[in-house]
């Protein structure tokens, strides 16, 4: 089947575009010698493979966990079994691509990227911008500001040309301030190459250190028409914190001996560079507990990763440095579950790809080895745009066994949105957790400017279900990847100084989440799949307007922002995929669909939303209307009297949730005799 074919199924209602493509004739075009990947599912595997074999046929993948099996044919092999009553079913396009993590921010088309990182001193400060490949325009237009007491002497240079711009002004807040175009303009630097853009305070040079910060200063850079680079407020220090645990409400439970430990996370996908941070816990004491090579078939040796991507997974969950806090540990780490386990799963290859036999592989492998390896959290930080309804798709039929195994599984929603309906798979799977993003804006400790980018995927799915079901830290965080990988050459610009790599997404959001999982069933390690999922849904923070309406639809931020201390002391169990039948869905006796409608505009939306949901909300920006949080909803200044008859009452939600934690306060004194 030619890919302009794939791409006109996918216009086609899900249901429909599955049944044709089992219908159409596959690879038409190819010699009758060429080689195929394909697989097939029947109810007697054992059957299917002789029936492979008999035409001369090599079986590459057993997969049992969806009586399935992955072979090699020719196109003249395919033939001779394409219409045997064995086959249930055929699939003969098994490419997936991973959603690749979007760059924070993303520059578009421009071939320029400035640093996360710039080099700050008493009297300077330097920005590195990066050529990531290309010719890039000149430097055209620069807006910069800076701290009043720095004073209005400056010198501006781009690599080695002197900058001339307008004497400065003051702002209103007393910043000093230039803007202008550059007569002529400024070459950028060549392919690979790196220009320093710098700012000097030439009065400053033997004053004492004032301890400036990159937010301290503003500096935008104009390429040509199109090309506009501004330097991001960056966080305050690097080499002591990568902040998304304090963020997300782990670095608490950190402190209170709540790190993962007994708890194994398997994560699927590109590999693990085993740095000691991941390879050891916060003990010194190994903790990689299985590596499995899906793509060769190969266990128990290490699998390199050549793309980065599932080191950086790796680090969001398990990253076993200190955090810092003037200079001392203050009894926090720098992943979200720094004493968990990790299984190391590969399933792609070092430019994000791989196909459904080696991922459907390294889930059986998975669950094969769940016992042994006490696997209890699986991982899945990739999403494709899907194929087929939830339960046709052979990843999402695998993962469902493995949710009945006692797995718990966390996906990301995909970096495809604002648009409705862009939830990736295996995200779009109903059972599993799936993960959107937002960002906390560089400021940790607020969170009224948190808000979620319009990358991150939307639902519904297909088959009408709300997704994601949560959302959780994705923007800007830092993990280990290992130099010289795929990642951090095509992101030089995102590389910083402690070493690590810092991406923004939801496949960073999903793996946060995954740590969260691993924190809970420390504590309670009788916890099942849907448990955690509840518990990670009823103690969410949703983003709420002042008129007390939701601030984002369902469809964006599914429950609201995950908070590790919230679940831990809120979250309740019982209520995940309330609804569904698990054991019915696998067996084929009855498939499920969301409450999501089509209005009359053909747009997705839920019955009485029009209710629930605030008019006016903002994509890619804070909004001083949002509060995240009945607590901060209701304590907030500057609210307005609710409406009449608003669906929630967040008013009673705020006393429940205040007798509960004033219930638990009293316990613990009990407990502790005080």
């Amino acid at each position: 089947m030619t890919a302009q074919m794939r791409v006109c199924l996918r216009k086609l209602p899900l249901s429909l575009a599955a049944l044709l493509w089992l219908a159409l004739p596959a690879h038409a075009e190819n010699p009758d010698d060429a080689s195929l990947m394909i697989m097939l599912q029947g109810a007697d595997v054992t059957e299917l493979r002789q029936l492979v074999e008999g035409v001369g046929g090599t079986i590459t993948h057993d997969l049992p966990i969806i009586q399935a099996l992955g072979a090699a044919v020719t196109t003249a092999q395919l033939e001779q079994i394409r219409n045997s009553p064995l086959i249930l079913r055929l699939i003969d396009d098994l490419s997936m691509d991973m959603s690749e993590p979007l760059p924070p921010p993303d520059t578009g088309q421009c071939n320029l990227g400035g640093a996360l990182e710039a080099r700050i001193s008493d009297s300077r400060l330097e920005w590195d911008i990066h050529n990531l490949g290309g010719v890039a325009e000149r430097l055209t237009h620069v807006e910069l500001s800076w701290p009043e007491t720095l004073g209005p002497e400056v010198q501006i240079l781009l690599g080695a040309t002197s900058l001339k711009l307008p004497p400065p002004a003051q702002e209103s807040d007393g910043a000093w301030y230039t803007r202008d175009e550059i007569a002529g303009g400024v070459p950028a630097p060549l392919p690979g190459d790196i220009a320093t853009f710098a700012i000097a305070f030439p009065q400053q040079a033997d004053s004492g250190s004032a301890g400036w910060q990159q937010h301290h200063f503003s500096v935008a850079l104009q390429f040509g028409g199109a090309c506009k680079l501004k330097m991001i407020p960056g966080y305050t220090d690097y080499f002591s914190d990568t902040y998304f645990p304090s963020v997300s409400g782990a670095a608490e439970l950190h402190r209170h001996g709540i790190t993962g430990r007994g708890v194994t996370v398997a994560v699927l996908d590109s590999g693990l560079w085993e740095h000691p941070a991941l390879a050891k816990d916060t003990r010194g004491e190994n903790r990689i507990a299985g590596r499995y090579d899906a793509i060769r078939d190969v266990a128990d040796h290490p699998v390199p990763d050549a793309s980065g991507h599932g080191t950086h997974m790796s680090s969001v969950i398990a990253h076993s440095e200190r955090v810092l806090t003037n200079g001392q540990p203050d009894g926090s780490y720098k992943g979200i579950a720094p004493d968990a386990r990790l299984v190391a799963i590969k399933a792609f290859d070092e430019e994000g790809q791989g196909d459904f036999l080696d991922i459907v592989r390294g889930i059986q492998w998975a669950v094969d080895n769940r016992e042994r390896l006490d696997i209890k959290v699986l991982n899945l930080s990739f999403a494709a745009r899907p194929r087929w309804p939830y339960f046709l798709d052979p990843i999402n039929q695998a993962l469902m066994r493995a949710w009945a195994a006692g797995i718990t599984i966390v996906a990301a929603a995909g970096n495809e949105g604002p648009a409705p309906m862009t939830i990736g798979s295996p995200g779009n799977l109903p059972y599993i957790i799936t993960v959107g993003a937002y960002t906390d804006s560089w400021t940790v400790d607020d969170r009224n400017d948190d808000y979620i980018p319009g990358f991150s995927s939307r639902g519904p799915t297909p088959s009408g279900h709300i997704k994601p079901d949560i959302v959780a830290p994705g923007g800007h965080i830092a993990g280990l990847a290992e130099p010289g990988s795929a990642l951090t050459r095509k992101h030089p610009n995102y590389m910083i100084s402690t070493g690590e790599l810092v991406m923004t997404g939801t496949s960073q959001a999903s793996a946060l989440v995954s740590g969260i999982a691993a924190l809970l069933l420390q504590l309670e390690p009788g916890l099942s799949p849907d448990d955690i999922k509840c518990k990670l849904m009823s103690s969410a923070e949703p983003a709420i307007h002042k008129n007390g309406r939701l601030y984002y639809s369902p469809f964006q931020q599914g429950s609201g922002a995950v908070s590790a201390t919230r679940a831990v002391t809120l979250g309740i169990s019982g209520c995940g995929n309330a609804g569904l039948d698990l054991a019915r869905d696998i067996n084929g006796e009855m498939h499920f669909e969301g409450p999501a409608v089509v209005d009359d505009a053909g747009q997705p939306t839920l019955p009485g939303i029009e209710r629930m949901l605030a008019p006016d909300a903002t994509e890619d920006s804070p909004s001083s209307a949002l509060r995240w949080g009945v607590k901060a909803h209701i304590e907030r200044e500057d609210a307005v009297p609710p409406e009449e008859n608003l669906p929630m009452n967040w008013l009673e939600i705020y006393f429940s949730e205040k007798a509960k934690i004033e219930e638990l306060s009293r316990n613990a004194d009990l407990d502790t005799g005080h």
